[in-house]
């Protein structure tokens, strides 16, 4: 994990060639900063902060409905409008980051609000005034309902933690890769490395938290629960500033959403104006322009003609109207993404029942881990299976298909990106249609038992029946969550890759409302018709006919992504080091179907 010090691939230049500073502006010198000595500071700060995350989220929907006594759709959707505003806050701190504030500092003031969120939650779920009383078994099972200052707290400090997030998750992954020079070959090569420890944090963090801080929560006490999981994001942060001297910057080059706006308002305004036959007539600025910046120059295409009316010159037109062909260009790369984008929001609403109707599958069944054994299984727990399945076909993707794949299509990455999502929509319909089916044998063992299961008591079934389920959708996220991430951060401009990355949050985003809506919709209609498929009483419930029609949905959204992704070009473009006349060039490179 060495730096890589001075003429290592680099010409004898100490000074990085990618445009990074010091905190104070200084051109940074590659032997005092950057590489694998300041982001051990930065993988070890997601490490925790990932376990103080997901020790919130995983557990979350139990808390509300065992201790706040809400209903199970009630519940369900809190939980998944608070995961939808989790990932479409890191938009506002990319822009905040990107025209203001830079990476370092927008991080900063995420992480304090972020800690400050989590401390209110530890307080309410520790001050016995910011609790309601438990259930009165006396009075039959009467559960009080929590008062509007103990909503208040508690709510407050999740979404005060929404807030930080925002802050702290577009920033915190490209802060890391900012340590590394990609005009240096050797920290280039680094810097491949550094996605993969990254992804394995991420993931060691999140079993830390479905396996023994859910145990904390659900066995010892909900102020350990959270307790600990505040200490760690506190320690995290402590971490990271420690790392600081060590660090390189890279300056706001403002906001690509506000130059895309400004490409869309000059075509706007130039409606009436002509696109000249001769694309090379088009408004650009000096190669010299983009290689003093340490950015890439992308050449005019015809596609979306309507936005090279951007770059045309136009005598009454305001200055602001002018763009360059770079930029219209961008725009028309985050545009082609759009509609892929839409197609996500369906696969993200699915992925959000593994923390919420999973969850409560698993409290209506036997949590021992056999007949005679005390110790319980936290029905969150299982949600460790879908990161352990993820991580291994992710390794087999890596070792064994993508080089059969490849002495067979030679395509370096074995399979498209766009085809590696397709598998993982593919199995997520195989996976919703295997959840009703299990659901189903719960159901009808539900049915059986129906004495056995009185008084709320678990039916006597082991709770592992619900394992296939949670096995088949971390075989799904596996082609599913790693090529969409991959995706849209290769595919958006070499100037706006953090914009995409925001994309592929933002998708988890409206996908986690999407679920609150459709589950809202779904027990409105069929509540009305006198038997609810989704109930606080699950073997009352047809949740069966529920992950039904979700596999169908699920299957249409297929579809549709099969489709768009047919009429897909990917972007192509150079990849050698910036020179005098560094450009992208964005010709349509051959469809996916190919």
């Amino acid at each position: 994990m060495e730096n890589g010090g001075e003429g290592e691939g680099g010409g004898g230049d100490d000074y990085t060639r990618d445009g990074s500073v010091d905190l104070r502006g200084n051109p940074a010198r590659r032997s005092k900063r950057g590489g694998w000595t300041a982001c051990t500071f930065i993988v070890v700060y997601e490490l925790f902060e990932r376990m103080a995350y997901y020790g919130v989220a995983s557990n979350l929907v139990m808390y509300l409905t065992e201790r706040l006594h809400q209903g199970t759709v009630e519940a369900a959707n809190n939980v998944t409008n608070w995961s939808g505003t989790v990932f479409l806050t890191p938009l506002l701190g990319a822009f905040v980051a990107d025209a203001y504030l830079g990476r370092y500092w927008t991080f900063v003031a995420g992480s304090a609000v972020y800690l400050m969120g989590m401390l209110l939650l530890t307080l309410a779920v520790s001050v016995p005034a910011l609790k309601p009383p438990p259930c009165d078994a006396s009075a039959g099972a009467t559960c009080p309902r929590a008062s509007a200052l103990q909503l208040g707290v508690y709510f407050g400090g999740l979404y005060t933690i929404a807030l930080g997030h925002g802050g702290t998750k577009p920033n915190i992954s490209t802060i890391g890769a900012d340590q590394f020079d990609d005009f240096h070959p050797a920290e280039r090569l680094r810097k491949l490395s550094f996605f993969n420890w990254w992804m394995f944090t991420v993931f060691t963090g999140i079993l830390f938290s479905t396996t023994v801080l859910v145990y904390l929560q659900d066995s010892v006490s909900w102020s350990w629960g959270y307790g600990v999981p505040t200490l760690a994001l506190a320690a995290s942060v402590a971490i990271f500033l420690a790392g600081t001297p060590l660090y390189r910057h890279k300056l706001p080059q403002g906001s690509p959403i506000t130059r895309m706006g400004r490409v869309v308002a000059a075509s706007v305004w130039k409606c009436r104006v002509a696109v000249p036959g001769d694309l090379g007539e088009l408004h650009e600025v000096e190669p010299e322009y983009y290689t003093s910046r340490k950015r890439f120059r992308v050449d005019a295409t015809s596609s979306m003609r309507f936005l090279n009316k951007a770059a045309v010159k136009a005598e009454d037109a305001p200055g602001w109207a002018l763009c360059t062909v770079t930029q219209v260009e961008e725009t028309k790369q985050i545009a082609k993404l759009v509609p892929l984008l839409a197609t996500m929001f369906v696969p993200c609403a699915l992925m959000a029942q593994v923390g919420t109707l999973f969850v409560r599958q698993g409290v209506t069944l036997d949590r021992r881990l056999g007949r005679g054994a005390s110790f319980q299984v936290p029905p969150a727990s299982l949600g460790a299976f879908v990161t352990l399945t993820m991580l291994a076909c992710v390794a087999v993707y890596d070792r064994a298909l993508i080089p059969a794949a490849r002495r067979r299509t030679k395509n370096p990455r074995g399979i498209t990106l766009l085809q590696r999502i397709g598998a993982g929509l593919l199995l997520q319909v195989v996976t919703m249609a295997a959840t009703a089916a299990v659901e189903s044998r719960r159901l009808s063992f539900a049915r059986s038992h129906a004495a056995a299961a009185g008084g709320g008591r678990p039916l006597p079934l082991t709770i592992f029946v619900l394992l296939p389920q949670f096995v088949l959708m971390g075989a799904a996220d596996a082609f599913l969550v790693v090529g969409q991430i991959e995706f849209f951060y290769d595919q958006a401009p070499e100037s706006m890759k953090s914009l995409g990355t925001a994309m592929s949050l933002t998708a988890y985003g409206v996908g986690s409302m999407l679920s609150s809506a459709v589950l809202s919709l779904v027990e409105r209609v069929t509540g009305g018709r006198g038997a609810p498929w989704v109930a606080n009483d699950l073997n009352a419930s047809r949740l069966d006919c529920y992950y039904a029609f979700l596999a169908v949905l699920a299957a249409a959204n297929l579809a549709a992504f099969v489709v768009l992704s047919c009429r897909y070009s990917y972007r192509a473009e150079s990849t050698e080091a910036i020179a005098v006349t560094a450009r992208v060039h964005s010709e349509p490179a051959a469809p996916v179907a190919e």
